[in-house]
C-alpha cells in the first residue's frame, strides 16, 4: 500500500522535470495514451469532467483542446508542486482557450465535490499511487452523476506474459538510470517500477471498480497489455 506522505513528496520533489521525464522515458507514447483517453471521453460529450491525480495538468489540457469551450474541466491533485506545474503552464498558453480549467488541491480519497456533481471523471496513472483504491473508487462513484456518469481510468497493467520479461528489465535496469540523469531522483523511480511490478492486472481492476458500485466495465489493453484504459458507468 502506497505511503501517501511519501508519494507526495516523491512527486514534489520530481514536479519540475516531471514533463520531460515522461517523453523520454516512455519515448514519446504516453501521448498516443493520452490521445486515446481523450478520445473515449470525447464520445462521452460531458459537460463536466473531473481529472484526478491531474499532475502537472496534461490529461486536462488535452481533454480542453479535443473537447468544445464550455466544457468545464477540474483539475485535482494532492501534491502543490505539481499543481504549480499545471497553473504555470495554464499561463504560458492561450488564456481564452484555457479558461474552463480550474486547477484545486485535493486528494482522490475524500474529493471535495459534492455528490452527483460531475459527468465524467478521469485519473491516468494514479490510481496505482493511492492508499486506498477502494475509498477513492467509492468517491469516484459517488461524485458523478447517476444519470450518464462515465469513470475513465488510465493506468499502468501486467504486459502480456511474452513481453513481460523485456518490460521489466526496461523498468528495473534502464529507466531509474535515465530519470536519474533527468530529474536528479533515482529512488522515485524505483519506486515507479515497484508500483507497476505489483499492480494488479487489468481484470482485477475491473472487479475493483465493480466492487465500487460500477455498471458496463470495460478494458482496452494498450501496449502489449502494459498499459489499460478502463471504462465504466455509474
Amino acid at each position: 500500500m502506497p505511503d501517501p506522505a511519501a508519494v507526495n513528496s516523491m512527486f514534489g520533489r520530481i514536479a519540475r522535470r516531471y514533463d520531460l521525464a515522461n517523453r523520454l522515458l516512455s519515448g514519446g507514447i504516453d501521448l498516443w495514451w493520452r490521445y486515446r483517453l481523450v478520445r473515449a471521453v470525447k464520445k462521452q460529450k460531458p459537460e463536466t469532467i473531473t481529472d484526478l491525480a491531474t499532475g502537472s495538468g496534461d490529461v486536462a489540457f488535452a481533454l480542453c483542446k479535443a473537447l468544445p469551450p464550455e466544457t468545464e474541466i477540474t483539475g485535482m491533485d494532492f501534491c502543490q508542486p505539481m499543481l504549480d506545474q499545471a497553473e504555470k503552464k495554464k499561463q504560458a498558453k492561450e488564456a481564452a482557450t484555457y479558461a474552463k480549467i480550474s486547477f484545486f488541491l485535493g486528494d482522490a480519497m475524500a474529493i471535495p465535490l459534492p455528490d452527483n456533481s460531475t459527468d465524467a471523471v478521469t485519473i491516468s496513472f494514479g490510481l496505482r499511487n493511492i492508499a486506498d483504491r477502494n475509498q477513492a473508487l467509492c468517491e469516484m462513484h459517488r461524485i458523478l452523476k447517476k444519470e450518464g456518469g462515465r469513470l475513465f481510468v488510465l493506468e499502468f497493467s501486467q504486459p502480456y506474459p511474452w513481453f513481460r520479461p523485456f518490460y521489466f528489465f526496461y523498468l528495473k535496469h534502464i529507466l531509474p538510470s535515465i530519470a536519474a540523469l533527468c530529474t536528479g531522483d533515482k529512488s522515485a523511480y524505483d519506486y515507479l517500477c515497484g508500483s507497476i511490478e505489483e499492480f494488479p492486472n487489468r481484470n482485477a481492476i475491473s472487479l475493483e471498480i465493480q466492487a465500487a458500485g460500477f455498471s458496463k466495465t470495460q478494458a482496452i489493453p494498450l501496449m502489449l497489455g502494459s498499459v489499460a484504459l478502463h471504462i465504466a458507468d455509474v
